[in-house]
């Protein structure tokens, strides 16, 4: 039955869907793509580095404007010139009208010239293109074109510029994405100087540092990308081989599937492979269990079956009232002997199912064998032979279990007991418990059982009857129910010889505490 609970706890709804593969790709994925956040840094790093430009661009128009009011008019050309050169900008002077008076190109100086952009090489045109891709993923702000403009008051800071007032700048587009700082100071009584500049060193940084920021994302992703598909590998493939492994068992198409196990894998995945290959084999065991229980099942009712039918076939041509009376004796011993049987067969191949569903509780393991053995001598015992229990009534014997299937364990072990003991037998019954476990012993005084053959009296049909027993008595079943029921009690079940050396078997049966589970 499903646990509809750990189905909904181990549901990955919608990602389920998708194979382990993309899944893990698809998450170390997701890490680049934070990294790939560092685009957006640049964005804000080119910022702070034009902010930083402007302040430095105000500085120094207020300090040409401070130059140029402390020389004389002839002298203000040659220290344009200078200043224009120390600052690597192109100065205009304009008076207060807005006309322009100087400008430092016109005096033979060309400092700032912008870019042509259809004469640069491809290199410059994929930068730019990554500059407009980037700007537009990032929301960068678009600055407005720059043009030649000749009269001072088509220039915003010309415009805004006064005397006693803070310098004023403007950040332009070049036509090739590079920035154009333009800033204007008053000059009290000759008007207004304003300084251009092309601040390609920005935008050279900026694509400096994304081309670093490239390699190492490119980098990254490459190194996630190869342990994503080796982690996948080593997750995926196996659980792979582990899912066709099982499919070929569920179709029982091959008899001996090899689960794969893994020992090398000490992981999750090596301990899912040695539990299936594990449950594989004890699958396969049981299915070469009932095939074999099934053909000792057939081959054990053949034996009376085939009686019976001599028999009845014989009733009909004999008229010996004697006769016919031995042989309709003949047919009930069989019939008998089949009731036996399939009452027998019926209990050993459900109790595996009924052992798992049962209930099990505390049970006094002295109390089962004192009303057993009080039981079986009210019957009667058959050929004089005793049974006595030496219970340890000191000591508690209490087990976890089902008591009518512990009763069945150490019935079993009395009716063998009994059909191997001579004429005036003892069977003995004892009981010990230490710490751990309660153990009871049934020792008899028959022939014993030979130290090959120790093993194997709890197999299934296996026949090994005293002599002197007529055939078909018992159905080979009994130790072998008794060690099933033992097994599920997370106990055991063997067969010695007696401790006192005298001709005998001894049977142990060992069950834990209750106070131990």
């Amino acid at each position: 039955m499903i646990d509809r609970r750990d189905d909904d706890e181990l549901s990955l709804r919608w990602s389920g869907r998708v194979s382990l593969t993309p899944r893990i790709l698809a998450v170390n994925i997701f890490a680049l793509a934070l990294l790939a956040g560092g685009f957006f840094y640049l964005d804000s790093y080119r910022s702070r580095i034009l902010d930083s430009r402007i302040v430095q661009s105000t500085s120094e128009a207020r300090l040409i404007a401070e130059a140029l009011l402390s020389v004389a008019p002839e002298r203000s050309d040659a220290l344009m010139l200078r200043l224009a050169r120390d600052t690597g900008a192109r100065l205009r002077l304009f008076d207060p009208e807005g006309r322009l008076t100087a400008d430092t190109r016109t005096l033979g100086l060309r400092n700032v010239v912008l870019q042509d952009p259809d004469k640069q090489d491809w290199g410059q045109r994929s930068a730019r293109f990554l500059d407009a891709v980037i700007d537009t993923v990032v929301g960068a702000a678009r600055a407005p074109l720059y043009r030649e403009r000749g009269d001072g008051q088509d220039w915003p800071d010309v415009r805004a510029a006064r005397p006693g007032g803070p310098a004023h700048a403007t950040v332009w587009r070049a036509p090739d994405r590079t920035p154009v700082i333009t800033a204007a100071a008053a000059v009290p009584g000759h008007g207004v100087v304003m300084m251009t500049s092309n601040a390609t060193d920005i935008t050279q940084t900026v694509r400096v540092e994304r081309f670093r920021l490239s390699v190492v994302l490119l980098i990254v992703a490459l190194v996630s990308i190869l342990l994503s598909l080796f982690l996948a590998r080593t997750i995926v493939r196996p659980l792979r081989r582990l899912a066709r492994a099982a499919v070929r068992v569920r179709l029982g198409r091959a008899r001996e599937v090899v689960v794969p196990r893994l020992p090398s894998r000490r992981d999750e995945v090596g301990m899912l492979a040695r539990a299936l290959s594990d449950m594989s084999l004890a699958l396969r065991a049981r299915i070469d269990a009932t095939e074999a229980f099934a053909a000792d099942v057939t081959h054990e009712m053949k034996n009376p079956l085939a009686s019976m039918r001599s028999a009845i076939d014989s009733l009909s041509m004999v008229r010996d009232a004697d006769l016919q009376e031995r042989l309709l004796a003949i047919v009930r011993d069989d019939v008998h002997r089949l009731d036996r049987l399939i009452t027998d067969i019926s209990e050993a191949s459900r109790l595996d199912a009924q052992l798992s569903r049962a209930r099990f509780e505390p049970v006094d393991v002295a109390a089962v064998i004192v009303g057993l053995v009080a039981q079986r001598e009210q019957r009667g015992l058959e050929r004089g032979v005793r049974l006595r229990f030496d219970k340890p009534w000191a000591t508690p014997l209490r087990v976890m279990g089902d008591g009518a299937r512990l009763e069945r364990v150490f019935e079993n072990l009395v009716e063998n007991a009994i059909s191997f003991s001579p004429d005036l037998g003892l069977i003995k019954i004892t009981a010990e418990a230490d710490e751990l476990d309660v153990t009871v012993y049934v020792d008899d005084e028959g022939p014993g059982v030979p130290e090959e053959a120790r093993e194997q009296v709890f197999s299934r049909f296996h026949s090994l009857r005293p002599e002197g027993e007529a055939f078909g008595k018992h159905s080979g079943l009994g130790l072998a129910i008794a060690r099933t029921i033992v097994e599920g009690h997370q106990g055991g079940i063997a067969v010695t010889g007696r401790e006192d050396g005298l001709s005998g078997a001894r049977f142990a049966v060992t069950l834990p505490l209750a106070s131990q589970r």
